[in-house]
């Protein structure tokens, strides 16, 4: 078994969490790698890498990859296992996340659980984007959203979305999101777009303060691409993909479509998703004094 290891270099109080992962992995015959700066920071740390050896890209042959952090984090790995079907595992080291949801008291046991083959993997749908002004280093894909977004000015921008063929609307806004089902509980949630299930076969179209109220989020099916182009005082704009963002000038459209391959999560098996809103969005939940 070979396994990546992916983790948050930023939250030192949290990098117990890497320790007790250690302790599980070690009573099982895996070949571990430590990605090069979160190998770094582990030896800073005086942690024990269990005769671990860095790597700066990500092998082909790895059959697992481990993600210690939050769900940023695992966007991160998700950018570098792209279209290599390489299933992720998330680790969580903060608050309970929608994709990294092992928290630390459940690290043993899920370990366990997956050298015995006892867990279920999830087909996540990920974005694909084309725009000539994407950086050489970036790659083109999303995993929760890629958000347009006005760029140094406080006037906003026009966004004229079309979909397949059809034109759909000019969104005057600070920006406008297109996202993933595992991405509609982001960015998209927090200007009011609504939550998919990981499942469904759709996107969701949400302005970012539209100048009209009646301009509203939009779920719409992952069958056809979304053809953005941008209007601006600026001549500029911002694309963001997943939070790693560039600048874009404005004649120069943006095409958005489902990517031709998913992103591979693993999960607990009672682990759901429904299990997550509950506790991540607090339902059912009353803090009123009796």
């Amino acid at each position: 078994m070979k396994i990546a290891l992916y983790g948050n270099i930023y939250q030192c109080s949290k990098s117990e969490h890497i320790v007790a992962l250690f302790d599980a992995l070690r009573k099982y015959d895996a070949q571990l790698m430590v990605e090069q700066n979160y190998y770094a920071f582990l030896r800073s740390r005086a942690i024990d890498t269990l005769s671990a050896v860095p790597f700066s890209d990500i092998d082909d042959n790895i059959d697992v990859v481990i993600s210690v952090g939050g769900d940023g984090t695992f966007l991160r790995t998700a950018e570098q296992v792209a279209g290599k079907n390489i299933p992720i595992l998330g680790i969580n080291a903060g608050r309970l996340g929608f994709l990294a949801d092992v928290s630390k008291d459940e690290i043993i046991q899920a370990i366990d659980e997956f050298f015995l083959g006892d867990y279920k993997v999830e087909e996540r749908t990920m974005l694909e984007v084309e725009v000539d002004s994407l950086p050489s280093d970036y790659t083109p894909y999303a995993l929760n959203e890629v958000a347009l977004l006005k760029q140094d000015s406080s006037s906003m921008i026009t966004i004229n979305a079309t979909f397949g063929a059809n034109f759909l609307n000019s969104y005057q806004a600070d920006g406008l999101i297109i996202a993933t089902p595992t991405g509609s509980t982001g960015y998209s949630l927090s200007v009011g777009g609504p939550v998919l299930m990981p499942e469904c076969s759709d996107f969701v179209i949400a302005p970012v303060a539209p100048h009209t109220l009646n301009v509203r989020p939009l779920v719409v099916p992952d069958n056809e691409a979304i053809t953005l182009s941008v209007e601006s005082r600026t001549g500029n704009y911002l694309v963001a993909l997943d939070g790693r963002s560039f600048v874009s000038s404005c004649n120069k459209d943006i095409s958005l479509r489902k990517a031709p391959f998913k992103t591979l999560v693993i999960k607990r098996n009672n682990h759901t998703f429904v299990s997550t809103l509950r506790n991540k969005l607090m339902w059912g939940a009353d803090n009123r004094n009796s």
